[in-house]
């Protein structure tokens, strides 16, 4: 994150709207109690919440990552990415998830970039969850397993998946060893 954390920015526009913790819920169809934990805990929600919370609070997903002026062509090195977010698989438990943008920066995108680091916890417990717009991913290494709707598919080394985000989803790491992958969500305004 930049200067600024996710939960004070969430704060933020929640008081520019004249949104309490339950008005956020009802808006989202959130739990008011997740909601409230993420905000006093600084936890760092999943995605699909985010992307929800962004919509309810009308701005981009991006305002909750950055929200900074650059110039096209937008380049981020692998050796200059910037700090990587967790999503932990819940209160208490240990991180699922690293997420790195790839888009950080850039304050006209439409889609969302990352590297995505899917650690073996994520398989421990499969929460789906889904939100407007679509998702394409590319396995860079390892495998994983996607599971979407009632459908569930192995993806390894290579492999890509493309689908419908509003449809019920969660994606895992297969086997012992951390997977690796490249995400980009498209959410339409």
């Amino acid at each position: 994150m930049q200067t600024v954390k996710v939960n004070k920015r969430i704060k933020t526009y929640m008081e520019k709207r004249q949104m309490d913790v339950h008005g956020l819920a009802d808006t989202t169809g959130l739990d008011s109690s997740f909601i409230d934990t993420m905000l006093k805990e600084d936890v760092y929600p999943p995605l699909g919440p985010l992307m929800k919370i962004a919509r309810a609070l009308g701005v981009r997903l991006g305002t909750f990552l950055d929200d900074q002026e650059t110039s096209d062509p937008y380049i981020v090195r692998k050796a200059n990415r910037a700090s990587k977010f967790s999503v932990l698989g819940g209160k208490n438990k240990t991180t699922a998830l690293n997420f790195y943008s790839l888009g950080q920066g850039k304050a006209d995108r439409h889609m969302e970039p990352f590297f995505v680091e899917i650690l073996p916890e994520s398989a421990s417990e499969k929460a789906l969850s889904s939100h407007e717009g679509e998702e394409f991913i590319a396995v860079i290494k390892g495998s994983i397993e996607v599971i979407y709707g009632n459908e569930t598919h192995i993806l390894d080394t290579g492999d890509s998946v493309y689908y419908n985000s509003i449809v019920p989803h969660y994606v895992s790491c297969v086997g012992q060893e951390k997977a690796e992958i490249h995400a980009v969500i498209y959410i339409p305004e």
